[in-house]
């Protein structure tokens, strides 16, 4: 008599495949949940990177682009509407393209080509025209053009000069000029609040004309980055602002030839493994407002009349 074969698993054996299998499928879970983890982690840093990047580096471009001086939109041709006599005359400019540029009192420019080219200052100016003293005659469509730049483009602070009680402080960056090399004088403002991993701050930015009659108060629209954190203190133990300025004495007056920006910020959400903010901290040491680095030096060595002195209007709008 012949015994079948029986197939199949014992319970013992049963139990322990079942065993061996939950086994690998604990280690799988916990590792995909680990590998989530890290990932959160990654994209919530790169999410912090990301922004802060695209702040510094819009406060990167327009400070090398403050003092900026333009008459018109780029390539626009700036002339006399008309004859201009020797003296003390009126005068109206035009611009081949574009708006017509915008003069303001004590503003130097520079009138004609050839013999008759003079630098004249003028007295009294609003929109495209203005009055000045004329040392010689020029004929309508005399070449106009503002030459130099604003010594004051990145507004120096109020300890350097007494005569900017309302200049940038290490909390607020002042800045003016043909910012975004578009013909437009504009006025900009960032603001640094520092706050707390529990209640952080904001990097604000408002932009306006120069010739804005007033200030737009700093709303939630203007805001840059919305963690901003207090920065650590330096190796000596002393706080590091979010702007500091190098200043140097210009003729009268003085300007800023450097910036240093510091900003340190957290993360949006708590990391999934720690379950704390993340902080980066972000520092651009050395940005020259390039514009005003080389009327500094211009003025300085050559010719004075390089440096734009500050409009009034621009003066206005400093104060809160």
């Amino acid at each position: 008599m012949t015994r079948k074969k029986q197939f199949g698993f014992s319970l013992a054996e049963t139990m322990a495949s079942l065993a061996v299998l939950f086994a690998v499928g604990g280690i799988m879970m916990s590792g995909m949940v680990q590998l989530m983890k890290t990932q959160g982690t990654i994209a919530n840093r790169t999410e912090m990177h990301s922004s802060v990047r695209s702040a510094t580096e819009l406060l990167q471009q327009e400070i090398g682009q403050a003092g900026k001086v333009s008459l018109g939109v780029p390539a626009a041709n700036i002339t006399l509407n008309a004859v201009v006599a020797a003296g003390t005359s009126g005068f109206t400019l035009n611009a081949s393209t574009g708006p017509n540029p915008t003069v303001y009192p004590l503003e130097y420019l520079t009138v004609d080509l050839g013999p008759n080219q003079e630098v004249i200052q003028v007295a009294s100016g609003t929109t495209n025209s203005g009055t000045a003293l004329f040392q010689n005659p020029h004929a309508a469509g005399a070449p106009v053009s503002a030459l130099g730049a604003f010594g004051t483009g990145v507004v120096p602070p109020a300890a350097a000069p007494t005569s900017y009680p309302l200049g940038s402080t290490q909390t607020v960056l002042k800045l003016y000029g043909d910012i975004n090399s578009d013909g437009n004088m504009v006025y900009v403002e960032y603001t640094c609040t520092q706050g707390t991993s529990a209640a952080p701050g904001s990097l604000y930015r408002n932009q306006m004309s120069i010739t804005a009659g007033a200030k737009p108060a700093v709303d939630n629209t203007m805001i840059l980055l919305s963690n901003v954190l207090t920065n650590p203190n330096d190796a000596n133990g002393n706080p590091v602002p979010c702007f500091a300025y190098q200043v140097q004495p210009l003729g009268s007056s003085y300007c800023v030839t450097d910036v240093a920006v510091t900003l340190t910020v957290q993360t949006q959400n708590k990391d999934q493994q720690t379950n704390q903010f993340q902080p980066e901290t972000k520092a651009l040491l050395n940005v020259a407002p390039r514009n005003v680095v080389e009327v500094y030096d211009t003025a300085s060595l050559t010719d004075p009349l390089r440096a734009q002195p500050m409009p009034a209007s621009v003066t206005a709008l400093l104060g809160p």
